[in-house]
């Protein structure tokens, strides 16, 4: 049974910088697509990066502020969130996809199998 479980969320003033942890069990993130994605209310989930055997990939959005990154042996992907806007108020999740590569669909949530139950992250101005 694959089980994926954020933490590291929280409530951060902007400019401050938090990370977030997706520890996986019953499913090797070694060789497999993992990505984050984030949910804020009355708004679709969207892809914030994801990071597969192909290299990483990022929304426009966090690009050069979030970095996606991994230890095998402890089997989590992490996701360091630096210079927090108030727009990345979200819920945050993690997402399994197993293949090798991410690839063009990297970022969209259709191409993900598994899910967690998300973390929040709140950042006020």
């Amino acid at each position: 049974q694959v089980q994926l479980v954020e933490s590291g969320g929280g409530s951060v003033q902007a400019g401050h910088s938090l990370r977030l942890s997706c520890a996986a069990s019953g499913y090797s993130i070694n060789y497999n697509c993992m990505g984050w994605f984030r949910q804020a209310p009355g708004k679709e989930r969207e892809g914030v990066a994801a990071h597969g055997g192909d290299g990483t990939y990022y929304a426009d959005s966090v690009k050069g502020r979030f970095t996606i990154s991994r230890d095998n042996a402890k089997n989590t992907e992490y996701l360091q969130m630096n210079n927090l806007l108030p727009e990345d108020t979200a819920m945050y999740y993690c997402a399994a996809r197993p293949l090798f590569r991410c690839g063009s669909g990297a970022l969209f949530r259709g191409e993900y199998n598994y899910w967690g139950q998300g973390t929040q992250v709140t950042v006020s101005s």
